[in-house]
């Protein structure tokens, strides 16, 4: 693919300043950066946003930085001090968005509230994300992804009946919680687009999470029902499960459409199941689903998990196993469809990253390289403001 010029993306143009930090309104941004917007990250001087230290470092600077940080600039102020906040007051007159997750008041105690903000420049866009929203009785209170995906009914239904809830391997609230930062992002431009009016975007964490939970609340209001946690089982869709290999991996099996089922029942010795009426339709398989799952997963331990997943796809039957990170990266179709790219270190060294979607066949997003070091574009930033030199100096100095 020839790189993507920075005017042929489809948010070319578009002025995003970043007060955020760590995961959700940082993953927005990625996200925006990736399709074109100028990103400027707002840091802390010498410590920076602390994802720089999470999980693996090298030469100093966490590997996730680099997927989390790319298209970025960055620019090192103290938003304690009246200096940072003049400076972030002109950024954000010339900018179309800005993403902040803090805690929810702590901008309008720094003077940086919307009102403040868009009082010289009425489109702008002012993207809140916080744990419990900007109003409500929880507004003040802490809250981190977890605790989103908790009060958003996605950690009780994870795990097993009767065993304490297990997380989701990701900072999945965070992660959705940019999605819809994103979307918001965008809704807004539209509307700026005919109004001239911008408006604030207020998103929560548990909320972005309750959101995916499908028919949980109308479930409990018509019958009563609490959902209750199903390990690797999707309840009420039959088959859909994890099944045990001979050689003791799992492969997942989604053989819950019709005709999807008779498939698989065909294939695995069992033509009376596919043509038993009772099992004609998924909510009356779903009666009967613990014999439905051990009737395939008697098939499945007979067989290596190479082997069964031969036997499905040629059945033209939904299957996989769990992938690992080695998986994903020896995967012919992930390289086909340049979900794993590489890029060059700051060290000279190469690392694999994700690619970008969605895909947009006209203009799509770019990778671009690392994570910026911290404060590396405050002098650019300022040079293109009317900050006086020894204000300049000030806080270069600083950094």
């Amino acid at each position: 693919m020839t790189p993507q010029k920075q005017r042929d993306l489809p948010l070319s143009g578009i002025k995003v300043l970043e007060m955020g930090q760590l995961i959700a309104g940082p993953f927005a941004t990625k996200l925006l950066g990736e399709f074109g917007a100028d990103v400027i990250k707002v840091e802390p001087p010498k410590t920076g946003d602390p994802l720089r230290k999470w999980r693996i470092v090298q030469d100093g600077t966490s590997l996730w930085w680099h997927v989390q940080s790319r298209n970025k600039r960055s620019i090192a102020l103290d938003l304690k001090s009246e200096d940072g906040q003049q400076i972030v007051r002109q950024l954000a007159a010339e900018a179309d968005i800005v993403v902040e997750n803090f805690s929810p008041g702590r901008m309008e105690k720094w003077g940086l509230g919307y009102d403040v903000l868009s009082r010289n420049n009425p489109g702008l866009i002012m993207v809140r994300v916080s744990g419990f929203g900007q109003t409500g009785p929880y507004r003040d209170k802490p809250g981190f992804g977890v605790i989103g995906e908790a009060m958003g009914g996605l950690r009780y239904l994870t795990g097993q009946l009767g065993e304490p809830s297990v997380r989701v391997g990701v900072s999945i609230g965070d992660s959705l919680s940019a999605l819809y930062a994103v979307i918001g992002s965008l809704l807004a431009l539209r509307e700026r687009s005919r109004s001239g009016i911008g408006q604030v975007v207020d998103v929560a964490l548990y909320e972005s999470v309750f959101a995916m939970m499908e028919s949980l609340i109308p479930e409990f209001d018509a019958t009563g029902q609490v959902r209750q946690p199903s390990g690797s089982a999707l309840p009420g869709i039959t088959p859909s499960n994890a099944y045990k290999c001979a050689d003791g991996s799992y492969v997942l099996i989604a053989g819950n459409g019709d005709g999807i089922f008779k498939r698989l029942m065909e294939l695995i010795g069992r033509p009376d199941m596919a043509e038993n009426p009772e099992y004609e339709h998924n909510d009356d398989r779903s009666k009967h689903v613990d014999e439905i799952d051990q009737v395939i997963e008697s098939w499945t331990r007979t067989r290596s998990r190479d082997q069964v997943l031969v036997a499905l796809d040629q059945a033209r039957v939904p299957a996989g196993f769990p992938y690992t990170a080695e998986d994903i990266v020896n995967d012919p179709h992930y390289a086909a469809r340049q979900m794993i790219q590489t890029i060059t270190l700051p060290s000279g060294g190469t690392l694999k990253v994700p690619g970008v979607l969605p895909k947009l066949s006209a203009t799509p997003g770019r990778v671009g390289g690392a994570g910026p070091e911290l404060g590396e574009h405050t002098g650019e930033i300022l040079s293109g403001l009317s900050v006086s030199d020894d204000l300049s100096k000030k806080i270069l100095g600083s950094n």
